[in-house]
């Protein structure tokens, strides 16, 4: 089954908890440890890559070369951010295409404007409803697989409040997106509700230090959420081990206490399946 049908397949089930994967390697451990689907996060790329904020400064051919590394180095389909689309409607096309081609089963355009912040800052603001539609449109329009998954997030809860982003995500689903992401919901009543005023699939975001409460993937699709993210998860855990390492190696000159702590030189080639 191609990676689109399976992700669409995927959507219209019970619910899938996508972890968050910021290179090919730990897209191949996610993919190992039983998920059935991955999620780029920008910020991932971004952070880890580059060393820079996620406020859109990769440009759409440095993000579509990272993805491409990661989608195709698993067999599980792979769901990207994808930012504003990286400018109006006609970058929003081009930007499905070149991540269609890229080997990514779907991605997710926001209604931010440009430059973008991290979802979960304040000082955020938001393209009118009409803008946003049109490039929705043009996305879905742009798609050479109708199972390419386009899934349309909207920012406004933060700038507008609730009602303009259940009004906005109805426009979306009218323009023919596949999916909704609502980002920074504050609270439980918050995503229930949304989830009673909007009838499509939809993605929650279970990101760590921002603006929404820690709950369980269950909950979520009790409520009739399909997906959730875990985007940062994994890459703040490792940043935190890599630190300690870091520490441990300038203060004591030795590896030698966290050898029981490493991934093994034979875990690592089994997992990209190599045999010297």
């Amino acid at each position: 089954m191609e990676k689109t049908t399976r992700m669409r397949h995927l959507i219209e089930g019970p619910g899938i908890v996508m972890p968050g994967a910021f290179n090919a390697a730990t897209a191949l451990l996610a993919e190992k440890a039983g998920f059935e689907a991955v999620y780029i996060s920008g910020a991932g790329l971004s952070n880890g890559a580059a060393g820079l904020p996620d406020a859109g400064l990769l440009a759409l051919p440095e993000m579509v070369e990272l993805a491409a590394y990661i989608a195709q180095s698993v067999k599980v389909p792979v769901v990207a951010d994808a930012d504003t689309g990286f400018g109006g409607p006609e970058n929003a096309a081009r930007t499905v295409k070149l991540f269609e081609q890229a080997g990514v089963a779907g991605i997710h355009i926001e209604d931010q404007t440009w430059p973008k912040r991290c979802g979960h800052l304040t000082g955020k603001t938001v393209i009118s409803t009409e803008e946003m539609v049109e490039k929705v449109k043009a996305a879905v329009e742009a798609r050479k697989s109708g199972n390419f998954i386009v899934i349309a997030r909207t920012d406004a809860r933060s700038v507008n409040g609730f009602d303009d982003a259940v009004m906005r995500a109805n426009a979306f689903i009218d323009a023919g997106a596949d999916m909704i992401f609502p980002e920074a919901l504050e609270n439980r009543d918050e995503f229930a509700e949304f989830a009673r005023q909007v009838k499509a699939p939809l993605m929650a975001n279970m990101t760590e230090f921002g603006r929404t409460a820690y709950l369980p993937a269950d909950e979520f699709f009790a409520m009739g959420y399909r997906v959730v993210i875990f985007p940062m998860t994994a890459f703040r855990v490792a940043m935190k081990a890599v630190e300690d390492t870091y520490r441990e190696l300038r203060e004591k000159g030795t590896q030698k206490r966290l050898l029981d702590r490493m991934q093994t030189r034979q875990e690592l080639y089994d997992l990209l399946g190599y045999k010297p």
